[in-house]
């Protein structure tokens, strides 16, 4: 409604919300009351009439992203077009490497405990997988094979 300015920034300010939140009756009849409403007590006469509103709040619906969490929650929706930093931002060199070590020492003390390997190859092993020379379990245990170092052989 236009001309009412006035109003709506005294009404906004009384009923503590913002000016676009500030809703005022279209009513052509009630538009003479209100372009004379110029006193804060004019406004809350006409707020206690009904005649002006603050409108509920407007949310953002989080429904589409629900829906992109829960397909990534099963891997999809995380290719390369939707990454963004570096490589090792996602998952941290040393989070890798933490990962990658503690298997690497757990498939040793099993093929220790199993009596695979003697406690001599073990320490020997230990020292190398802490010194990066494996990049996996399966480079560990191939490693085995080729030097001969299992007992089963």
């Amino acid at each position: 409604m236009a001309g009412l300015s006035t109003q709506r920034r005294l009404a906004a300010s009384e009923l503590n919300v913002g000016q676009s939140r500030v809703w005022i009756d279209p009513d052509p009849e009630a538009a003479g009351d209100l372009g004379e409403a110029i006193t804060r007590e004019d406004i809350r006469a006409q707020i206690e009439a009904g005649k002006i509103k603050a409108l509920p709040k407007k949310g953002n619906s989080r429904a589409r992203i629900r829906a992109r969490a829960a397909k990534r929650a099963y891997g999809h929706c995380k290719g390369a077009g939707h990454r963004k930093g570096a490589k090792g931002s996602r998952t941290p060199r040393k989070e890798q490497w933490m990962t990658k070590i503690r298997a690497l020492r757990r498939r040793l003390k099993e093929l220790r405990e199993e009596g695979q390997i003697d406690k001599h190859s073990y320490r020997l092993l230990y020292r190398k997988s802490k010194g990066g020379e494996y990049r996996s379990t399966a480079h560990l245990n191939a490693y085995i094979k080729t030097k001969g170092l299992a007992r089963g052989e």
